[in-house]
């Protein structure tokens, strides 16, 4: 993935700074897809849209911290996220660790900074996806019957946190379209929901290994 093609969401209360974050990542090479200075704004964005990479600040405006938000969609979709911080305190540092951040940059930070911290979480995010080797065929193992190709690639699609929107928009079909290949998928993988498919598609790789 080159970096024109890496879009970066930025979670920033403080609107000069999320403006310099965002003039950064240009400068380096990566498109800014949009930016939030609230919890509740940042929640909705991502319950509709799919970045390739999060920038969070941890103390941000709204019912939740940038901690609270990256839990909750962590719940839905597997995005990788750095936090944007002047907070180094020992109890905060504890709490983003339970979310297992792909870096922790603490303000001020140099343009430097970014494209290092940029580049170590995609290429983190890449070998980690890389690792779940989810054929056609290890998928159809585990199946009543075999998927079309059409039905596998939405499958993955699950798999990397798309919604039937995101789905729709990629493969130039409509939402309905979509929702008729879920259903097909759902009763040939016996499963009742997107969650329950993500764990058998990956549940295929480690049986199979």
């Amino acid at each position: 993935m080159s970096n024109t093609n890496v879009n970066i969401y930025i979670i920033e209360d403080e609107v000069i700074i999320a403006k310099d974050i965002a003039s950064k990542i240009t400068k380096l090479g990566y498109h800014p897809m949009g930016m939030t200075k609230s919890s509740d704004k940042a929640v909705e964005f991502l319950s509709f849209n799919t970045p390739d990479l999060i920038l969070c600040d941890i103390n941000i405006k709204g019912s939740m911290d940038g901690i609270d938000v990256i839990s909750l969609i962590q719940k839905k979709k597997k995005i990788p996220f750095i936090y944007l911080t002047s907070l180094s305190d020992r109890y905060t540092l504890e709490k983003a660790k339970l979310t297992m951040p792909y870096g922790y940059i603490v303000k001020p930070f140099t343009e430097k900074d970014l494209l290092t911290s940029i580049e170590m979480a995609l290429y983190r995010f890449e070998q980690e996806n890389s690792s779940f080797d989810i054929t056609q065929e290890k998928v159809n193992m585990l199946a009543t019957e075999a998927l079309s190709p059409k039905e596998y690639e939405l499958l993955i699609d699950l798999t990397k946190g798309l919604n039937n929107t995101e789905i729709a928009e990629k493969h130039f079909i409509s939402v309905n379209t979509v929702k008729f290949h879920l259903k097909n998928l759902f009763t040939k993988l016996d499963v009742n929901s997107r969650t329950e498919a993500i764990y058998k598609a990956i549940g295929s790789n480690a049986t199979s290994s």
